[in-house]
């Protein structure tokens, strides 16, 4: 079932399952907590631009809030014909369902707060304060096991003083709602706090993403019960560069043909709720970004009313672009001019070989990995995690009970460790964060190897080579000693912030040198999807005449938002 199917689900069940609830608050059974868990993704959905803007670089991956809704939504979808009314196998079956479809760290980590959750509720057929609140400890007991270094300042410390809020609140009161609310309030004065428990949020001047997420979760859950809106978010602005106009065609809902987007400078300072409720009277797929007092307007609309977003805007300011395109059409264009992708040929793997599945961010580099023998490519990278499931499917047909899986991106090793925990097959996760490290790891690779052997052997390989990335700023922001400015070509050195330019070759250029790559032998450069060869060419041309003792290497990536991701070697 799609997020829209549920929240009409939802709509049309709200009011008489949250007056059920407040007569009866003091047990829950499975379809109550069905119904909580729709409450807690709905209003995950509503603030998800919220959440993805909570990122500490100001790079294009902002993706805590997708990721945990489809963590949410998988969790959901297991359970979503389900009449069970048992507490216990409910929970566990949200549980499996939040597991298999967890993506990224948070949602992982959200994953395992709804296992230990579950775990609390086994053979249960009902639960009550008392249950919640060991519920909710265990959640945050089995998060934190599920992380080898737990960093407090994260999603984690959310969860453990929301537990420590259920239990104090439970020594007051035996009301659910209560305990609840007052687990919201402790939930949301921790988010505040992550920024003094981890200095680099401090820095950039935001509170943890993760932990935000899990606040809207449970805030959402509270809601229900109130009988409040879920729909209308009380933050509803997001900043201009982490709109994602260009995702909202994939889905065209009946009836809404027109997309429209409209700049434009407000007469008087917007009443946001106002607003926002005025434009869901004309359309849906809404969003509102805001940058130096500048507002950009976007909804889809049908035909008929394609207008009326911008006579509505003429009412309330002026307007200095206005772009309208016909969605249909579009769609019908992008069907008509789609060339099939030339089939990647995997290497064949035997029983009793050791098998490798690598995630990919682009075809140009899927090709890399599968020249070099792997077996299976999982595409996925900077704001596409893949899940866990799509990660364990990877792997459970090939012939061999010996895997190893370079996740190649920091985001994506808990959902790889996370397949590696549910299948009998003998798997293990090299922690390469990201694809020049992936790569240096199959140079290493020997399907004939011991697996044990050849893990030790990718393990160092990882560490032997540097990564840079060059990308786009999102944001404004000061970090690391780096003044960004929104738009600014930026370039991180093995993850952290070293390069902000005005230009793409003096970024390459700068982070090269804070990599001292004349000490090194190995300049492979991969451009993204979103710069031509010619310029792609151009540009490795100055970095070879800067490094003439180099041996350079340019490569197709295709990957999406970085122009180059350099392996330095």
């Amino acid at each position: 079932m799609s997020i829209d199917e549920m929240n009409a689900t939802y709509s049309h069940q709200s009011d008489t399952h949250a007056q059920e609830t407040s007569s009866n608050d003091c047990r829950i059974d499975g379809q109550k907590l069905k119904e909580l868990l729709i409450a807690g993704m709905t209003w995950l959905k509503t603030n998800q631009q919220v959440v993805n803007a909570l990122n500490v670089f100001p790079v294009p991956d902002g993706d805590t809030g997708t990721n945990m809704l489809l963590t949410m939504q998988a969790a959901y979808n297991e359970v979503a014909n389900s009449g069970e009314g048992n507490i216990g196998r409910m929970a566990k079956a949200i549980a499996q369902g939040a597991l298999m479809g967890a993506r990224g760290n948070s949602g992982v980590i959200l994953s395992q707060i709804w296992r230990g959750f579950a775990r609390a509720l086994d053979n249960f057929e009902t639960m009550d304060a008392d249950l919640f609140v060991a519920a909710m400890q265990e959640g945050q007991n089995t998060a934190y096991k599920g992380v080898v270094r737990p960093v407090e300042g994260t999603i984690l410390t959310v969860a453990k003083d929301a537990a420590e809020a259920a239990r104090k609140a439970r020594e007051k009161t035996s009301d659910l709602k209560e305990i609840l609310a007052a687990v919201v309030d402790a939930a949301n004065e921790s988010v505040k706090r992550t920024p003094e428990l981890l200095p680099i949020l401090k820095q950039a001047g935001v509170v943890d993403s993760g932990g935000k997420g899990l606040f809207f979760i449970l805030e959402g859950m509270l809601r229900h019960l109130n009988g409040q809106s879920l729909e209308t978010n009380l933050n509803i602005v997001q900043p201009l560069s982490t709109m994602q106009i260009e995702q909202t065609v994939e889905e065209i809902e009946p009836g809404q043909e027109v997309e429209v987007v409209i700049d434009f400078r407000p007469h008087q300072p917007l009443n946001l709720e106002q607003f926002y409720a005025d434009l869901s009277e004309m359309g849906t797929s809404i969003q509102v970004g805001e940058g130096d007092g500048m507002y950009r307007m976007h909804i889809h609309v049908s035909q008929e009313r394609q207008y009326d977003p911008i006579q509505y805007i003429a009412k309330i300011g002026v307007w200095s672009k206005i772009a309208m395109e016909n969605l249909l059409a579009q769609m019908e264009e992008r069907s008509s001019t789609a060339v099939e992708a030339p089939r990647l040929e995997l290497a064949s793997v035997l029983p009793g070989q050791v098998g490798v599945v690598a995630v990919s961010p682009g075809p140009g580099i899927s090709r890399v990995f599968a020249s070099l023998g792997v077996s299976a490519i999982v595409e996925g990278g900077q704001t596409m995690n893949p899940s866990t499931e799509q990660i364990l499917n990877a792997f459970e047909n090939l012939p061999t009970d010996k895997i190893i899986i370079l996740p190649n991106n920091k985001n994506i090793i808990l959902a790889a460790q996370n397949a590696a925990s549910v299948t009998v097959k003998k798997v293990e996760v090299i922690p390469s964060r990201s694809v020049p490290q992936g790569l240096a790891a199959m140079f290493r690779y020997n399907p004939e190897a011991e697996l044990s052997e050849l893990v030790d052997e990718m393990k160092e390989a990882i560490g032997e080579v540097h990564t840079g990335e060059i990308t786009t700023a999102t944001r404004s922001v000061n970090l690391n000693g780096v003044d960004v400015q929104e738009g600014a070509v930026i370039g991180l050195l093995d993850g952290t912030l070293v390069v902000s330019s005005n230009t793409l070759e003096d970024a390459c250029l700068q982070l090269l040198e804070k990599a001292q790559a004349d000490e090194y032998d190995l300049i492979t450069m991969f451009y993204g999807e979103n710069i031509s060869h010619s310029e792609a060419n151009r540009i490795a041309d100055l970095v070879r005449e800067k490094y003439p003792q180099q041996e350079l290497e340019l490569k197709e990536g295709g990957q999406p938002h970085y122009q180059f991701i350099i392996g330095i070697e």
